[in-house]
């Protein structure tokens, strides 16, 4: 019994790690092709760049929905959007101010305010997301593409080149401050991302990461929840499987926070948030047949907790300074202590009593 609990905690943990790099290969591999067709930046980042870093959590939806019981679909979508905002956002926005730009605050922001409200709704009512709504939930996200390639398009060229050399400029710093073995290994990885068949490589190999660790990080979490500490698999998704799944964003948005990019911290959230519920919840809805895709208690206290989190980001870039500042990064990180109290102790009560 024990020797089988080492284990699977193992499989979890390196199910996070091939999710993790698996994702960082694949955007790698597939953005380094997608300049090689002479694709702008900007809509790879709207595009491989958002797929990207939502894959690990498309992965896992995939894997439970085909062959799970899809119950840690709808705790890692919700779970992974709490995450995305309270931890991720505030974390970032105490070690460095968010600016958010107009469009973001009239456009992105209300739109993810609509769907994590529409989530909530189409999963209460009936209490399984059915696939003709997992439908609807895709072709949403299709339109919200669509406009932004629209936009991209409408910008000048110049803005984009500057936008690419600022991103050079910083990856060429980051990989001369890093000296050894190490810094000659980065560096030569670096020199064969030039290299069409490596760029290849390196996205299929990405993409088997991505799925593998999806495996085993589903069948590892079932155990731990139903067989080892004897809690529902949605509490396990809610937690673990939400922050294994969420550390593609948590690296790339404190990152670019402390390396003062604080565009990309902001907009890397607020975007992988919209893919979590439209593409992650509506492929998966898809994917769960017949029987639905199951929308619990549990799921609608997370998903209102979710919608809030979305107002309260929204609320709190309206002031003088159009910022995301310490004292909202604070109470987010307030937020999720809270919430994650509150979880457990429902859950206990319930449970025990």
């Amino acid at each position: 019994m024990v020797g089988t609990a080492v284990l699977n905690i193992f499989l979890l943990l390196v199910g996070f790690v091939l999710l993790v790099k698996g994702a960082d290969f694949f955007v790698d591999g597939a953005s380094g092709i997608a300049k090689k067709l002479k694709v702008s930046s900007f809509i790879i980042g709207v595009t491989v760049v958002a797929i990207g870093t939502s894959a690990p959590e498309l992965a896992v939806t995939v894997v439970d929905a085909v062959g799970g019981s899809g119950e840690l679909i709808v705790g890692n979508i919700l779970g992974s959007n709490i995450i995305n905002i309270f931890l991720i956002l505030g974390v970032s926005a105490v070690v460095c101010e968010l600016p958010v730009e107009k469009t973001t605050r009239f456009i992105d922001l209300p739109f993810l305010i609509v769907t994590s409200a529409l989530f909530v709704v189409l999963g209460y009512f009936g209490g399984t997301f059915e696939w003709w709504e997992g439908l609807i939930l895709v072709l949403l996200y299709l339109v919200f593409m669509v406009y932004n390639v629209v936009m991209a398009t409408r910008q000048s060229k110049i803005s984009l080149e500057q936008a690419s050399a600022v991103c050079v400029n910083e990856n060429v710093e980051a990989t001369e401050e890093i000296r050894g073995w190490y810094g000659r290994l980065k560096s030569g990885y670096e020199n064969l991302k030039t290299k069409v068949w490596f760029l290849i490589i390196i996205t299929v190999v990405g993409l088997a990461m991505v799925v593998g660790g999806a495996q085993l990080v589903v069948t590892s979490a079932q155990y731990i929840a139903e067989d080892l500490i004897g809690i529902s698999p949605e509490i396990v998704a809610l937690t673990v499987v939400a922050f294994g799944t969420s550390l593609p964003e948590l690296v790339t948005s404190v990152s670019a926070a402390r390396k003062g990019d604080v565009g990309i911290a902001t907009g890397n959230i607020i975007g992988s948030n919209i893919a979590n519920i439209l593409v992650i919840g509506g492929v998966g809805a898809l994917c769960s047949g017949a029987h639905g895709l199951p929308f619990s208690t549990e799921g609608l206290v997370s998903g209102l907790v979710s919608l809030f989190a979305s107002v309260l980001i929204f609320g709190s870039c309206w002031g003088k300074s159009k910022n995301i500042g310490k004292i909202a990064g604070i109470i987010m990180l307030t937020c999720l202590i809270g919430y994650y109290v509150f979880v457990f102790i429902n859950y206990y009560a319930l449970h025990l009593y």
